[in-house]
């Protein structure tokens, strides 16, 4: 157990949209407009005491014994919760609709916790030990052979402190979702069928002239037109990442598979954001490692029904197939929601491949999943229940990728988990990646744009980032998607709405909102706040953002399609003027909507598509749509240098291995690791 505070890369400079690290508390005096820029002091209400003797670090004075009877007193007062709200708990279980734990009406005493335990553990108990009559929830390790050893007596302490927790967890989370999928089948090109594909809308969609010509600009016409709007801007430096090749590895194991040349395929939700003196700009939202996208995206050429699907296999999945080991099997789409888009890419693939490919759902709580991995390559079970390997993948699975694909594999996988943990899936990373890149483009003219955000917040630090941000914020579960686990927070009442979420992880981030001109929070650099859409005919203005998906290959980067997304209601002036309306109502754009049985739908009448009727809307220029690419990419940058920096060589040729202690520096929520490591 390791209670050591790690100290992280420390305040950075806002002027670059840097984040903060949560080892420093706000300075609350700092939300004045005139004042020079928030203290970073420490926390004064003993947040992160000092370390002393007798610490729980390796190393530390504490024994065995000692650590084993600090665990029996917490098991013993988690104990008397229990049984002291047994009745109010049961009613909350049967309004969860979730099941008691196997010890629900028993205590944790050391013989419920052998007999919970079972198996290896419990009969080792007995074995070793004889009959266990001591109470361990009150830290005793007593049996009728005499004193249980240290070890012994730790781990069924420990244990007792396990089983309540587990307790605690089915009386008061939501019970997860237990589905099954079907198994795995196969598609061929003749599957491609466009009104499966794409949204009825984008069907009869007609592409707007100017994101057409965007399109057709070219890197070299991007650079030119954006050093003309910049002549601040270091040229070479801005070539340099508009060509960049991305160096992350696909390998497995011992074994190094095969070496990127060309592979990443990501995207960007960006706001479009102005000042009160009125200067725009694009601001990164998030980066996402499976993006969404195709199917809201009108055709630019009539002539190809496949539209961006073919485009972001030809340009960043092909070379990699093409240097695969055949013998290893066939290619797979695998994905766990947004059928639609999987099933697009694997018809898709198999016009590009010209071969049969698999189609195959994987849930995160799948008790039987059709997917398996051995010796760390993928099988996929087929409906004759006869099991298929893969020598190269397509992954669509969004939530928690890291719990369902190895580390190392050699499957080819696009994208890697590696791509998830270090950014594409995990706001705390991808924080950390965009602080590390603009240090690098320091002096350039270039810089990731992000709202001012404070990393590796504890929940209940949140009220006092809360106040030095003007009293409002977003506070995100760093490793969430789809519009799950983001908090705008504006008021007493959605702040509390917020403490009284139970929460799996241990760590949040938290940013500066971006709201109306009279309501957003206040950074170093005053307020900014959304441009919106044009004003409809009453009137009103709804928040947008965009969503801008690149491909990156050996010739650099491209634009592969864009759409954007309104909010349900629109902005107000000033929060009092309607205080039945919520700020995630004015504020929230993401599309999915989860059920609590774990179902997704799609609130696709707030989609705005690039065609003649939708991008009038959104008010943007060319300029508008250059300026967010190179944000797009500049991210997507990060992010693959911070996938380098936790791919380390063993010294052996070009063999890498995950460093998870740097990633734990990077990231302590323990939470997360067990997550990975498991």
């Amino acid at each position: 157990m390791d209670n050591t505070f790690r100290t992280s890369v420390g305040p950075l400079d806002p002027v670059n949209g840097m984040p903060h690290d949560a080892t420093k508390t706000p300075n609350h005096a700092a939300a004045s407009p005139s004042s020079a820029g928030p203290t970073t002091t420490a926390p004064t209400p003993g947040a992160f005491p000092a370390k002393r003797a007798g610490s729980l670090t390796p190393g530390g004075s504490i024994s065995k014994s000692e650590l084993s009877s600090m665990a029996g007193s917490i098991a013993s007062k988690l104990d008397q919760y229990l049984e002291g709200s047994n009745g109010a708990n049961s009613l909350h279980r049967q309004d969860r609709g979730s099941s008691d734990s196997t010890l629900t009406s028993n205590s944790l005493s050391s013989s419920n916790v052998a007999k919970y335990l079972g198996g290896a553990n419990g009969d080792q108990n007995h074995t070793r030990n004889g009959s266990i009559n001591g109470d361990y929830a009150h830290g005793s390790s007593s049996s009728t052979n005499g004193e249980l050893d240290e070890d012994t007596a730790l781990a069924n302490n420990l244990a007792a402190i396990s089983l309540a927790a587990q307790k605690i967890s089915d009386i008061y989370l939501e019970p997860k979702p237990k589905k099954s999928a079907p198994d795995g089948h196969q598609v061929t090109n003749e599957h491609f069928e466009p009104e499966k594909h794409f949204y009825p809308r984008v069907l009869n969609a007609q592409i707007h002239p100017m994101v057409g010509y965007f399109f057709s600009l070219g890197n070299e016409r991007i650079i030119a037109r954006y050093m003309h709007l910049n002549p601040q801007t270091n040229e070479d430096v801005l070539r340099k990442c508009l060509n960049y090749v991305p160096k992350h590895f696909q390998w497995a194991g011992k074994y190094i598979v095969f070496r990127s040349l060309v592979v990443i395929t990501l995207s960007s939700d960006l706001f479009n954001v102005t000042t009160a003196s009125g200067h725009r700009q694009m601001i990164i939202v998030e980066t996402n490692s499976c993006p969404s996208g195709q199917k809201s995206m009108p055709l630019l050429s009539e002539s190809d029904e496949h539209g961006g699907y073919r485009l972001v296999l030809e340009s960043a999945f092909k070379d990699m197939i093409d240097n695969a080991d055949k013998a290893l099997g066939g290619l797979a789409v695998v994905y766990d929601k947004n059928l639609m888009e999987a099933g697009g890419y694997a018809a898709s693939l198999a016009e590009v491949m010209k071969e049969k490919v698999w189609l195959v759902e994987f849930y995160e709580y799948d008790q039987d999943p059709p997917v398996k991995w051995i010796d760390r390559v993928m099988y996929i079970r087929d409906e004759k229940k006869e099991w298929h390997s893969v020598r190269a993948c397509f992954r669509y699975v969004t939530q928690k990728p890291w719990n369902r694909f190895p580390l190392y594999t050699k499957t080819i996988v696009m994208n890697q988990t590696v791509a998830c943990l270090a950014g594409g899936r995990n706001k705390m990373m991808a924080a950390k990646a965009y602080e590390f890149f603009n240090a690098e483009l320091a002096d350039s003219g270039l810089h990731v744009r992000v709202p001012e955000t404070i990393n590796n917040v504890t929940k209940n630090e949140i009220p006092l980032w809360l106040d030095g941000m003007g009293g409002h914020a977003v506070v995100k579960v760093p490793y969430s998607n789809a519009g799950q686990g983001v908090y705008t927070i504006t008021n007493k009442q959605e702040l509390q709405e917020f403490m009284d979420t139970p929460q799996h992880y241990d760590k949040y981030i938290v940013q500066s909102l971006v709201g109306n001109a009279s309501w957003s929070s206040m950074t170093r650099h005053g307020k900014f706040y959304h441009v919106g859409t044009i004003p409809n005919k009453k009137n009103n203005t709804f928040v947008t953002d965009l969503r801008m998906m690149v491909a990156g290959n050996k010739d650099g980067f491209r634009p592969i399609c864009i759409y954007a997304r309104r909010a349900r209601k629109p902005l107000i002036r000033h929060l009092e003027d309607d205080p039945a309306t919520t700020s995630w109502e004015m504020l929230g754009t993401n599309l999915s909507v989860k059920s609590p049985s774990g179902e997704w739908s799609t609130e696709a009448a707030r989609l705005l598509l690039m065609d003649r009727k939708d991008f009038n809307q959104l008010g943007l220029g060319v300029d508008d749509m250059i300026d967010a690419y190179i944000q797009t990419v500049l991210s997507v940058i990060a992010i693959d240098k911070m996938c380098q920096r936790l791919m380390v060589a063993t010294g052996e040729g070009e063999e890498q291995r995950f460093d998870m202690e740097l990633f734990k520096a990077l990231n302590p929520d323990s939470v997360l690791w067990q997550e990975v490591l498991q």
